[in-house]
């Protein structure tokens, strides 16, 4: 690693931790402060801090590598995202941060699901909490190999250096902060990546001689690159576009608008999030399209390297970041893909922790907790799912990070239909939801590893078609909800509409 690029590192874990302590002493006195920041996040960090929790190393790597090597027809699932996003803010944010509070101020997804539904049973609280637990733990631990992985490939640095460098970190600002360290170091990651994401495709155009000699370049290279067809079906689009119905069931998102401070700020907050993401996807496909002529033109030898391996074109952005810039600044932009990483273990790793403390620890063991025990067990609960998570990525086998790699999936089948039918369908009944849950996580997963001809099919679509009519189905052949049930709802609407 470069002694710049290891000074613009260090900085940017330093500023992690000392915003940590910030947190520390500013709001934890108490669980609900230290697990959802007491409601009290504005527009801007709620935006941001959704988005980088979102967005992982994927944005950094994954989208460029796909753009430089098939073109514009890899936009379809950023499309599909973006308009996914759009589509939470508008449906289900405003709803959920309402409800939420008016469901005796439920700070986590199982309780929503409990105090929505008055579940006697506790069967909705306890099946989400294990599928948040599992899939979260994984989930977690797979953030933590790509920072491992990152050091390794990136600065050279052993990859268990890399791995334990970036959990510490994480695990020092949120063990401290809590959800307010997650929300404002989010938000600083996400200034880091939007501003890398517009810089590198300027300085690249620009380098090449202007748009139109760019996009001439990548033409002469290959006209299909900029054919958002090629090597398309219509199967393969729906498929890529159906990412976006992931969004309305990740808990780690979804928690972010459960937390703002005013559901009037939900617009602003939609506006700076859906403008954030435009900029940041769009730039990640342009950092890998406009890639494609920048090796055509100033380094044909990189470019037969990068062409012919998919790990190679995912270095993309770590290419340009170098070649580019003085390594003071590339070092700077090389903490942006650090940034995602990051942002996703935090904020995985909070939503894993709130679910142990609130949904298990204060449901099953300790129903009378105070406020010193519940924060106490917040930050040991960060330890244990930091632990374990860490552990797992020791030796990272291939089987947990294809079962990561469907979390996503997982979670907006099995969650999805639930969170949306349960915020804008009275009718729908506490068994309804249940089974509709486990039908979208089992579809999921037989579609995975089960043999059949339809794997092009996204499993989400499948999951997620079938969760909602489940939940349907069994809603109108249930009992029907009670009218405290229904009066509850219809408060909701009211507080929402007016």
């Amino acid at each position: 690693m470069n002694v710049y690029e290891l000074i613009s590192i260090g900085l940017y874990m330093a500023l992690m931790v000392g915003i940590g302590i910030y947190s520390w002493r500013k709001s934890t006195s108490n669980s609900d402060e230290f697990l959802i920041g007491g409601r009290k996040m504005g527009a801007a960090v709620t935006a941001l801090s959704a988005g980088a929790a979102d967005m992982s190393g994927w944005l950094l790597m994954g989208l460029p590598g796909a753009m430089y090597l098939s073109g514009l027809s890899s936009a379809w699932i950023a499309i599909g995202l973006t308009t996914g996003a759009f589509l939470n803010y508008v449906i289900v944010a405003p709803r959920l941060r309402v409800y939420t509070e008016v469901a005796k101020n439920a700070i986590t997804l199982p309780v929503y699901f409990e105090n929505r539904f008055r579940d006697k049973t506790q069967l909705l609280k306890i099946v989400s909490s294990i599928l948040i637990l599992v899939f979260f733990t994984l989930y977690t631990s797979a953030g933590m190999v790509s920072g491992g992985r990152l050091f390794e490939s990136a600065f050279g640095i052993d990859y268990y250096t890399g791995l334990f460098v970036t959990t510490s970190v994480v695990v020092l600002y949120t063990f401290l902060g809590g959800f307010l360290a997650v929300s404002l170091t989010d938000f600083v990651q996400g200034t880091i990546m939007v501003t890398a994401l517009v810089i590198i495709p300027i300085v690249v155009v620009s380098q090449i001689g202007g748009l139109g000699t760019t996009l001439e370049v990548i033409d002469t290279k290959g006209s299909h690159y900029l054919d958002l067809l090629e090597g398309t079906t219509a199967v393969s689009v729906a498929s890529l576009l159906a990412w976006g119905l992931g969004y309305c069931g990740q808990p780690h998102i979804l928690v972010r608008f459960m937390a703002i401070d005013n559901i009037k700020d939900l617009t602003k907050a939609r506006r700076i999030g859906i403008s954030w993401m435009i900029f940041t996807v769009g730039g990640a496909m342009l950092v890998g399209l406009f890639g494609i002529a920048y090796l055509y033109q100033f380094d044909q030898n990189r470019m037969l390297v990068f062409d012919g391996s998919k790990e190679m074109a995912e270095t993309i952005f770590i290419h340009l970041s170098r070649t580019l810039f003085h390594p003071l600044i590339g070092g700077f932009l090389l903490s942006a893909i650090l940034a995602a990483v990051m942002s996703t273990i935090s904020s995985q790793l909070l939503v894993t922790s709130s679910s142990m403390t609130e949904d298990i620890y204060k449901a099953f063991f300790n129903k009378n907790a105070s406020a010193k025990s519940m924060l106490l067990m917040s930050r040991l609960s960060v330890l244990i799912v930091a632990t374990v998570a860490l552990l797992l990525s020791l030796n990272p086998q291939d089987s947990i990070l294809n079962l990561v790699g469907n979390a996503w999936a997982g979670f907006g089948a099995a969650f999805g239909p639930l969170i949306v039918l349960s915020l804008v369908w009275k009718r729908t009944t506490a068994l309804g939801g249940l089974l509709g849950m486990l039908v979208g996580g089992v579809v999921v997963l037989l579609w995975v590893y089960v043999p059949h001809n339809y794997k092009e099919v996204y499993e989400i679509i499948p999951g997620f078609i079938l969760s909602f009519l489940t939940i349907v189905a069994v809603s109108l052949l249930s009992k029907p909800v009670s009218k405290e049930v229904q009066d509850e709802f219809d408060e909701v609407k009211r507080i929402v509409q007016s």
